[in-house]
């Protein structure tokens, strides 16, 4: 970057039109041309402004002010664009699309671009076709987090340092700030944009935004006493999209703690007494708190309420700020009816606690519930006592063409082309674990296309271990496998039981057409009709 002297002219844009959040875009510019006034090489730069940019002032302000460095602060929307005014004062989504095209045009003379705004990692991505280096937001960022990013970004420019190092130093002052959003920031180099995962199986940590979903969840788990239960089929997206609740939790000042099912071994799941001591604990040393069972626990009460007792008297008065408590892979204990029913009549008591106007409701309005279970298998409750029909359900569907567009990119712009990624979705849909795997081996491994479209429903292909757990739940299951022989192997959609076609769809197996179920995928049909017999 620094190969010359010649002044480097910064653009800063900035618009939060009427009907938006206020955001603190004054302080922002402010504290980056306070910060390159004090910069060692202040001379290398210089800055203009464009305030309350309408979608028209974008170009006009490139061509007035010729910068090489672009930077925009103000809202994103995630897919649908950033926002803008129109000449009415109307709210103006401009797309990914369009930018990227925009900049383009500019390519031989911008070599950066920050767009610090939520959501705008999608439009940074598009963008990257076109211009070297591009900073955009993967989620939701706060105004303080955009602030110190900006500081720290301009500061190390100002010192001669490289884009990647002023991208680097922009996170490390949110972590120093205290504000947990330093992983906010994706830095995308145009070389490296068409870079996979060198290990496949990152392809697994890649997330995807649906927007309207994570929105839902960040204001659910914004009310007092929220229960919030996530759940979909194995595989598609569940544990990411918690992990996405939780750091947006934290960002709120909130403590968070997480207890993965997957993790209680035989012993601890052996009776309900000690199922419930190993959550308290669990949950103490989450919040690094030593644990009290001692002094909270007393025989003379029954399970469910010493349990309380300890989170009502000690985990939830220990701090001010509410506590959100996450349990993953629920479906764990369907299998243990000596656990679950009395567990679920404790969550169900716990929700309804924080209903009440008391005292005690108040404690309890501090707690956040967050349930995630895969559809595969569902337990039979009384409908009082169960926390499955209360609080916001959250579906996890799968991906739409956009969202596998987007990861496609994340890998390589230039291989997956739309008649590549059409005939990967005849395929598998978009089922997120199997677009991620066939886009991850159709880079890492040289596959062809055409290989991993005749070997995927063989023993041989990529999927053949996802298909081989599916296999599984089926020959468990001799009604559910019955069924299913009738679908994938007729040629028209087929009314099932209402029991067993719910089941499969809860598996991921059929999509429902009305009353009637067809394979969810091709995938499925060409694999399944040749095993079920």
């Amino acid at each position: 970057m620094n190969g010359n002297n010649q002044t480097r002219k910064i653009l800063l844009l900035s618009a939060n039109p009427r009907g938006t959040g206020v955001l603190r875009l004054d302080e922002e510019k402010r504290e980056i041309k306070e910060g390159l006034k004090r910069a060692k090489k202040r001379e290398q730069y210089s800055i203009d402004s464009a305030e309350a940019v309408r979608y028209r002032d974008i170009h006009r302000a490139i061509l007035e002010y010729e910068p090489q460095i672009i930077h925009f602060c103000g809202h994103g929307t995630g897919e649908d664009g950033l926002v803008f005014e129109d000449e009415s004062g109307q709210i103006k989504l401009v797309d990914a699309e369009a930018l990227a095209g925009l900049f383009q045009l500019f390519s031989d003379q911008v070599e950066c671009v920050v767009l610090n705004a939520c959501y705008s990692e999608y439009q940074a991505l598009e963008i990257s076709q076109y211009i070297d280096y591009v900073v955009g937001m993967s989620q939701a960022i706060g105004d303080k987090a955009a602030i110190e990013f900006a500081v720290g970004f301009y500061d190390a420019l100002g010192a001669g340092q490289n884009y990647e190092f002023a991208y680097k130093l922009g996170c490390n002052l949110i972590g120093i700030a205290g504000i947990p959003e330093q992983h906010t920031p994706r830095f995308i180099a145009r070389d490296s944009a068409k870079t996979p995962p060198e290990n496949p199986a990152e392809a697994a940590t890649i997330y995807i935004e649906r927007q309207n979903i994570e929105e839902k969840c960040y204001q659910a788990i914004l009310q007092p006493g929220a229960l919030i239960r996530i759940k979909a089929a194995q595989k598609m997206g569940k544990t990411l999209l918690l992990e996405k609740l939780l750091g947006y939790s934290r960002e709120q000042g909130y403590q968070t703690a997480k207890l993965d099912l997957k993790q209680a071994d035989v012993n601890t799941l052996a009776d309900l007494k000690t199922f419930l001591q190993w959550l308290c604990a669990d949950v103490s040393d989450s919040l690094e708190l030593e644990p009290e069972l001692d002094k909270y626990w007393n025989d003379i009460y029954g399970l469910n309420k010493n349990c309380t007792r300890y989170f009502q008297k000690y985990l939830l008065p220990v701090n001010d700020k509410p506590l959100v408590f996450a349990i993953d892979n629920f479906e764990r204990l369907f299998e243990y009816p000596n656990i679950f029913p009395q567990f679920c009549l404790l969550l169900r008591g716990w929700y309804e606690s924080a209903k009440q106007g008391d005292r005690i409701g108040k404690i309890w309005q501090k707690l956040r519930l967050i349930v995630v279970h895969s559809t595969e298998a569902y337990p039979s409750l009384d409908t009082n006592h169960s926390p499955f029909n209360v609080g916001i359900a959250i579906d996890l569907p799968e991906f739409n063409l956009q969202q596998v567009q987007t990861i496609a990119k994340r890998y390589d712009n230039s291989q997956f082309g739309q008649e590549c990624l059409n005939k990967l979705m005849e395929l598998v849909g978009g089922h997120p674990y199997l677009i991620q795997e066939a886009i991850s081996n159709l880079k890492t491994k040289q596959i062809t296309l055409e290989q991993l479209l005749n070997l995927a429903p063989t023993e041989e292909g990529i999927f053949s271990n996802h298909l081989r757990e599916q296999l599984w739940n089926l020959q468990h299951n001799p009604l559910l496998e019955s069924a299913y022989k009738k679908v994938v192997t007729a040629n028209e959609p087929v009314r099932l039981d209402t029991e067993i076609g719910f089941k499969l769809h809860s598996m991921g197996l059929v999509k429902l057409l009305g009353n009637d179920c067809v394979p969810s995928y091709d995938l499925y049909r060409q694999y399944f009709s040749e095993r079920l017999v």
